[in-house]
């Protein structure tokens, strides 16, 4: 996909990403910090114009929205290993937050470049992913590249499961 092009997107899918990066602090009941990292937003370009958006919260929540307007959401509720890497993910972002700038405005990728969106009571951080181009000497990055493709596995685990369980149950 050359870079100057723009994922297609449904309104669905845009109302649905800017909720989650708009998400506010004050629906958890913790008392963070002002800039302490509570959620992470990110977006991750696919093959065939397919445009992935991971939510994550502290909690362990971890949803996936899709730029044709579908979706991927509760695996939390089932899952723990999705709860765990989703947790490790938000609280290992706070470590990320000097390295992004804060941003008013969200924009959506060009090209394979992944934005990772840091929600904190003081706003919205943002960060850029060029996937297998991240240098060496940027261990945190690398680290929290590391831990997001994590979640996205494990959302992917769970999905087949859910696709699994739902065949032998009509098959009953």
């Amino acid at each position: 996909m050359p870079t100057n092009d723009r994922y297609p997107v449904t309104q669905k899918y845009l109302m649905t990403r800017g909720q989650a990066i708009n998400f506010p602090a004050k629906f958890f009941n913790m008392n963070f910090k002002k800039n302490e990292v509570y959620g992470v937003v990110i977006d991750i370009p696919m093959p065939s114009n397919v445009l992935t958006t991971m939510v994550c919260f502290v909690n362990g929540a971890a949803n996936l929205y899709f730029n044709n307007g579908n979706e991927y959401t509760g695996a939390s509720q089932k899952y723990r290993n999705v709860v765990q890497a989703a947790h490790n993910l938000v609280v290992s972002a706070n470590a990320m937050l000097p390295k992004c700038e804060k941003i008013t405005s969200y924009d959506i990728p060009k090209g394979r470049t992944h934005y990772a969106f840091l929600l904190t009571k003081n706003g919205v951080y943002k960060m850029e992913f060029a996937p297998g181009l991240i240098p060496e000497d940027q261990p945190e990055k690398r680290s929290f590249y590391v831990l997001y493709q994590r979640v996205l596995g494990e959302l992917r685990h769970s999905q087949l499961l859910d696709v699994a369980e739902a065949r032998k149950n009509r098959s009953k």
